[in-house]
């Protein structure tokens, strides 16, 4: 049987709003370790992720950990929703989910 484990990015720093570039807060760094310690002993023979650096930086410290790799998949990305950046994105967010309710 194959297991698949799908991880978020840990806290990105939302002060950087180049969304490719954009790294992980000292939590999103601590986390990270988090996620390591939780994947140490699933027998993982593969990483794949994003190309933005907040999704690399997250399991990184795993793929260091194994000596393995991190298969960059460019169609992992996050959907592009905007040129500009939005403030408040919570908002957003649940004004897109409103407007497609009412639909």
């Amino acid at each position: 049987m194959t297991n698949i484990y799908f991880v978020r990015h840990a806290k990105p720093d939302f002060l950087i709003q180049d969304d490719l570039i954009r790294p992980l807060t000292e939590k999103g760094i601590a986390d990270s370790k988090k996620v390591t310690e939780f994947l140490l002993d699933k027998g993982i023979t593969k990483i794949f992720s994003s190309p933005y650096k907040r999704a690399c930086d997250t399991i990184k410290d795993f793929a260091d950990k194994l000596d393995m790799n991190i298969s960059i998949i460019e169609d992992h990305r996050e959907r592009k929703i905007d040129d500009v950046w939005i403030e408040d994105f919570n908002t957003f967010a649940r004004d897109q989910w409103n407007i497609q309710m009412k639909k």
